[in-house]
């Protein structure tokens, strides 16, 4: 060996560091015209492998260890030029790139220039052999942010001859209930679709809200039945009347029993089941559901005769050219948007959506209930497949409920002849409340698998989702997921 060889090994092994040890980037996407951070962008690090900018443009990954590394990391965002940056360029605070008119003429030759009418004919004609519905593996991240407000609380108190269930004491109930609340829900895992029954392995979950936040269900839940166990002879139940309906409500059912405490002792022995992973394999099942299922609330793909079309131009997406077609409703129609369809293959790409009027609407003795908002974008890739499958999407949902009528509360003693009637509280409820629910959906991979596969997978029904009273940068350390929005980064529960 001669005295050259160790420098020529120390050399190539120094060339070979990038691909032997995990690096992390991040950074923040930003305009180079107005400095403000680009949502959604795609940033390819390698083939088939990249991550989606959050909707204040930051974003960050994990390159593995051993992977070998691409030239460049390529950034493109409809609208804006396409540009491959290095490592260190993607290590700054922030990446600027420029914005890129869509284009009008003389970029794409045709064989025969279509109009958007025959366009729109050729999407219906391919869309179901454009899309996959064969059995996959999805590596996905879901992030659920959630958002109530009650606008209207108030709750006036009428008569009572219950000296429990007196005017102090509906105070006290209406003071538990905050005006504001979030929740944030993130996972991440693998969705398997294509079987008999859709399932879901769950790697790692947190959720982040305060416990303390009475604004759940199960907890304004536990509030009433320590209130009702303080307030009301075990031996009565409740009826309650709003208006002219009324229903009969057992004490006995809302308070434990004793003779029920062996049974639970013995359940609680068994593996705990959380609804966790039912609950997000049923939001995973109606976001894959969304673009193609006949009661989706979102119609544009399922019925395009109820739209016109314009034809705005062309651009790239995915190196792929697509036409780029704006849409407004007419007669039954809900949503105005833009569809990018491919030239080739007239898939449509990617939709961008948002409802022109209510979805729903209802009025109906003193409830109602109003769909106010309803507004995102799905964009659909081939992976390393011949079809498209779903591979982002973010989706706001708002709704607002509310109710202004009477209540009536009355307490029955089942040893009491007659009537049985023993007291009654009398109420007048004006209500309002409005409730936001938005996801983002991240696909970073899709991988085809036998039904056999699916069918043959036991779920972890015992799946849980760490709970985090802040937001900890260290939770997903080495996983690439989306970014967090500020008010996730900045989220932290008041002691």
């Amino acid at each position: 060996m001669s005295a050259k060889t160790p420098f020529f090994v120390f050399a190539v092994l120094l060339s070979l560091s990038h691909t032997l040890s995990a690096q992390s980037v991040s950074s923040r996407l930003v305009d180079a015209k107005t400095q403000k951070g680009i949502p959604y962008a795609t940033v390819q690090y390698g083939e088939h492998q990249g991550v989606i900018t959050n909707e204040e443009g930051r974003f960050a990954f994990i390159l593995d260890a051993g992977v070998p590394l691409q030239d460049s990391v390529y950034i493109s965002s409809m609208g804006y030029q396409k540009m491959g940056f290095t490592l260190e360029q993607l290590q700054d605070s922030s990446i600027a790139i420029t914005p890129k008119a869509i284009e009008l003429s003389g970029v794409y030759l045709f064989d025969k220039e279509l109009s958007v009418e025959e366009i729109m004919e050729r999407v219906e004609e391919n869309m179901p052999k454009n899309y996959a519905k064969t059995p996959a593996k999805q590596r996905f991240f879901l992030r659920q942010s959630s958002f109530n407000t009650v606008q209207k609380l108030d709750i006036e108190f009428k008569k009572s001859t219950i000296a429990e269930l007196n005017k102090k004491l509906i105070d006290s109930i209406v003071s538990i209930l905050p005006r504001r609340s979030s929740y944030y829900t993130e996972t991440l895992g693998d969705y398997y679709t294509g079987g008999e029954e859709n399932k879901l392995e769950v790697i790692k979950a947190a959720e982040l809200y305060d416990k303390s936040n009475e604004s759940s269900m199960e907890a304004l839940s536990d509030k009433m039945e320590a209130i009702f166990k303080a307030n009301v002879k075990p031996d009565s139940y409740l009826k309650i009347k709003s208006g002219i309906f009324g229903e009969k409500v057992p004490v006995d059912s809302i308070l434990e029993a004793e003779e029920e405490t062996d049974e639970i002792a013995d359940e609680l022995k068994k593996p705990e089941k959380s609804d966790f992973l039912g609950n997000r394999k049923y939001v995973m099942n109606e976001i894959h559901s969304q673009f193609f299922n006949k009661k989706s609330k979102l119609d544009v793909p399922k019925k395009l005769n109820r739209y016109e079309y314009e034809l705005a131009g062309y651009s790239e997406l995915e190196n792929q050219g697509v036409y780029v077609i704006g849409f407004v409703p007419k007669g039954r129609g809900d949503f105005q948007g833009k569809l990018f369809v491919n030239i080739e293959d007239f898939a449509i790409v990617r939709i961008d959506y948002e409802n022109v009027k209510p979805l729903r609407s209802i009025k109906l003795l003193g409830f109602s209930y109003r769909e106010q908002q309803y507004f995102g974008s799905s964009v659909f890739s081939k992976f390393s497949g011949e079809q498209y499958r779903l591979k982002f999407m973010n989706f706001t949902f708002g709704r607002k409920m509310g109710v202004d009528r009477p209540l009536k509360v009355i307490e029955k003693n089942k040893h009491v002849k007659g009537r049985r009637k023993q007291n009654e509280l009398s109420l007048a409820l004006d209500i309002v409340n409005y409730n936001t629910e938005k996801y983002e959906l991240v696909v970073f991979d899709a991988k085809s698998v036998s039904k056999s596969q699916i069918e043959g997978l036991k779920e972890d029904e015992t799946a849980k989702a760490t709970y985090l009273s802040a937001y900890n940068p260290e939770f997903w350390k080495g996983y690439n997921i989306m970014e967090p929005n500020q008010a996730i980064r900045e989220f932290t529960v008041e002691e």
